[in-house]
């Protein structure tokens, strides 16, 4: 059996002490070997299926709670139960039901019994730790009340803080104090009135310079920068290929342009090229027409299964059919890549080869808003045509400023190795982390260079039972389920980040596999070789 986390090391005890408040950990870590960061190569990317019996129980599981979901729903009818969701008024039964669905079924009777491990309130920084305000149910979680009692230094493996700029340091967080002050909390009017500030200029060149591009333009919210974009790319007449995984704001935005939509297979280059082929021989449908635009949208990192996108093959397609390439690098800019570029940087691929670069700021740079970036030309169309440019409210001077800090840090544009620093620490805590589940026996999806790591848990009741449990050992986790997932592939979801210390991770590890071994939780049937490369005493930033 390959060894385990409490094998390799004695039971490890975090000295929250030692830990600075402010959201970082800016002890120099002894992480082992220099990895570098992210290789320029596709590495292989792990997709394992559990053995039959897993799904055979989960769907076994679902049904059983379903079953029980109708019976309580006929008490309900008969009144013996009560049903705290909305409901019809009695004048309103002859009318089409605005609440009688499956998805207010799933609500009520699946959703409700484990609602306690999601919405959590937290009151602290949400950095590598955090505290959490306990809550208690007296109603099967209809409601919930606050004892009053706090948990304190939970570790966070759930925060999309990738480098751990989600920090209140005054030190580094001085130039967001000083625009504050200068410019205030909020612009109130958009950027075509009266919101347009020297700043958001300052910000837009420095990310154009950052992602190697010709020009770039910012918007307040991320998931509006998808959703309100794509329909001024492409509309009626154009045909998007979307990848079967794409996040909801690409899916939203898709559907608003009114464009034809099809879907190929994840990461899958022969689906996609025989779509592209059929999409180039046959035009649109009935007239025969050629398509005005083909759009290809992916992601560079899905957040759900930690895989990387197949960014060289996807360009050589686009080129060959002459489509255009829309790419999402919400989680994977200045994720990966040598200094923090993402996935184009992860290949070396040209950024001039992607026609629509997309980003946020509210993972690696600790802010809110996101981007889009690529000619010129494609850039000054945005700002008369998008919805987002023209009606929403300018970003807010403190966040501009807090995304332009970060992204000096992270170019070395602030005089120091800091940045650097970062991107290397996650990328070590990245492969450590992965190889340390993979040694024992968790099937993990994704690549080995990306922060986010679905753990496979399967079964819904084992889904709710690690979740309370990893809490009660102060790690919180985020648990997803059907219908975010496949029904037979919930899963846990960590997200690694700059500022988690080898301490910490031994720590979660640990717990990891007791709970693994308790709940049964370790389905993989492959063997992997044990982790001493990766456990020498070579400093990550001295490496060779």
């Amino acid at each position: 059996m390959a060894r385990t986390a409490a094998s390799c090391n004695s039971k490890p005890h975090l000295k929250h002490e030692d830990i600075r408040r402010n959201g970082y950990h800016s002890g120099r870590e002894k992480n082992g070997p220099e990895t570098g960061v992210a290789s320029r190569q596709h590495r292989q990317e792990s997709f394992e299926q559990a053995p039959i019996y897993v799904a055979v129980m989960t769907y076994l599981g679902f049904g059983i709670v379903t079953l029980f979901g109708y019976l309580r729903d006929f008490l309900r009818a008969v009144g013996i139960e009560k049903c705290h969701l909305a409901q019809e008024r009695e004048e309103q039964k002859d009318f089409v039901p605005l609440y009688q669905d499956f998805e207010n079924f799933y609500t009520r009777n699946l959703y409700m019994r484990v609602r306690d491990n999601w919405n959590r309130p937290v009151c602290s920084l949400p950095g590598p730790v955090f505290d959490l305000m306990e809550r208690v149910s007296d109603d099967y979680n209809w409601t919930f009340r606050l004892t009053g009692r706090t948990l304190h230094n939970v570790i966070n493996m759930g925060s999309y803080n990738y480098l751990a700029f989600a920090e209140n340091d005054p030190d580094f967080l001085k130039t967001v104090a000083d625009k504050t002050r200068q410019y205030g909390v909020g612009v109130c009017s958009t950027r075509q009135e009266m919101g347009h500030l020297s700043i958001h200029e300052e910000l837009e060149q420095l990310v154009a310079s950052f992602l190697r591009v010709e020009a770039c333009i910012t918007f307040g919210m991320g998931f509006a920068t998808n959703s309100m974009n794509i329909p001024a790319i492409v509309g009626k007449g154009c045909l998007i290929l979307s990848d079967e995984l794409n996040h909801t704001s690409l899916i939203l935005g898709a559907r608003l342009s009114g464009a034809t939509i099809r879907v190929f297979k994840h990461n899958n280059m022969h689906s996609l090229e025989k779509m592209l082929r059929e999409a180039v021989c046959s035009g649109q449908p009935r007239t025969h027409r050629p398509w005005r635009k083909i759009l290809i949208v992916v992601e560079g990192i899905y957040s759900m299964e930690g895989s990387v996108v197949r960014l060289p093959e996807i360009v050589a397609l686009k080129k060959k059919y002459k489509a255009y390439l829309y790419l999402d690098e919400a989680h994977s800019i200045g994720a990966v890549g040598p200094s923090g570029r993402g996935v184009t940087e992860l290949f070396d691929v040209n950024p001039a080869d992607v026609d629509v670069m997309m980003g946020t700021f509210t993972k690696s740079f600790g802010a809110a808003g996101g981007y889009l970036a690529g000619k010129k030309e494609l850039v000054d169309y945005l700002r008369s045509h998008s919805h987002s440019a023209v009606y929403a409210s300018a970003m807010s001077p403190p966040v501009t400023e807090q995304i332009i800090r970060a992204m000096k840090c992270i170019m070395g544009k602030d005089g120091s190795a800091e940045g650097i620093r970062r991107i290397r620490q996650l990328a070590e805590n990245t492969r450590y982390f992965r190889a340390r589940l993979k040694e024992m026996g968790f099937i993990i999806y994704g690549n080995d260079d990306s922060p986010v790591v679905p753990i496979l848990l399967y079964m819904p009741g084992k889904v709710v039972a690690f979740a309370r449990e990893m809490l009660t050992r102060k790690i919180g986790v985020v648990v997803v389920g059907f219908p975010a997932t496949p029904i037979t592939e919930a899963r846990a979801r960590f997200c690694l980040s700059a500022g988690h210390t080898r301490d910490m991770l031994n720590q979660v590890l640990h717990h990891l596999n007791e709970v693994g071994d308790a709940f049964c939780l370790k389905f993989s049937r492959r063997k992997y070789s044990s982790l001493s490369d990766l456990q020498d005493d070579t400093d990550f930033e001295h490496g060779s």
